[in-house]
């Protein structure tokens, strides 16, 4: 065989490996997706009135309101399952298996692939999830396009890719479980401080620059701007600059970390 047939067959190999895990382990990821669904019924039906009229600064409307926070809270989502990511990657580094795929005469890149590819597959299922039960409660975009749509789903799979690099290299420098999700912690913490449930122009100044400069304001505002209509702006350049480079920085990270060795 190739390198490159043993490479797609080593990686479809453990791709299966981590799908099984959620399918025979799914209480991680599950609580995980709670976090995002409960924001979105919280916000939307406890304060979805009060923000609607402080952020539109007419009358409460809480379809409205849905209509903005749906873009954050899918990308918080992303950012949830990648919690479970990490967690699974360092329980894998500490209970030896990644030490006995080393042994193994498998192609070596075949293990971080094949665990992005399972993450960012729950992340997309985590997705669909929560994007469901929005559109149940009342969310709709109906001015948008089909490329529109397909722009939105491919900027979703990105800042999986991204995200999911990001956490390998966190499972992987993690001592134990409890560390990996304390590590990754900022992959949820992040979108809280975005534009995700207030626009940036309506927080203090002195805290306005950490909700602008970093990756999720501008990926919600471009995912905002295709399904709403609302403009995009040179967010849509920066959203796709911080992915690809969250990407290369956390494959390089995640394969210097594999390469090093046992810890």
């Amino acid at each position: 065989m190739s390198s490159l047939s043993l490479a797609v067959r080593d990686s479809s190999t453990m791709l299966r490996r981590n799908l099984l895990h959620v399918r025979r382990y799914p209480s991680l990821t599950l609580n995980l997706l709670l976090t995002p669904i409960v924001l979105l019924l919280l916000f939307v039906y406890v304060f979805g009135e009060v923000m609607s009229a402080g952020i539109g600064g007419g009358g409460a409307d809480r379809s409205a309101y849905l209509a903005y926070l749906v873009p954050g809270l899918l990308l918080m989502t992303i950012g949830s399952a990648t919690i479970g990511t990490a967690v699974s990657v360092s329980m894998d580094m500490s209970e030896g298996i990644i030490a006995r795929f080393r042994t193994m005469a498998i192609h070596r890149g075949s293990v971080l692939v094949g665990r992005v590819v399972g993450s960012v597959l729950q992340s997309v299922a985590g997705v669909v999830l929560v994007g469901a039960v929005a559109v149940a409660i009342g969310f709709r975009a109906e001015g948008a396009t089909a490329l529109e749509w397909l722009a939105a789903f491919g900027l979703l799979v990105l800042v999986a890719l991204a995200l999911t690099w990001i956490a390998v290299g966190m499972g992987m420098v993690s001592p134990n479980a409890e560390a990996a999700s304390n590590n990754a912690l900022p992959l949820i913490v992040l979108p809280l401080v975005s534009s995700a449930f207030v626009p940036v122009e309506a927080m203090p100044g002195w805290f306005r620059p950490i909700a602008e400069y970093q990756p999720f304001t501008p990926a919600i505002e471009t995912l905002r701007g295709l399904l709403l209509g609302t403009e995009i702006g040179h967010n849509g350049p920066l959203a796709v600059a911080w992915c690809l480079g969250l990407t290369a920085l956390g494959y390089l990270w995640s394969k210097s970390l594999f390469n090093r060795g046992p810890r």
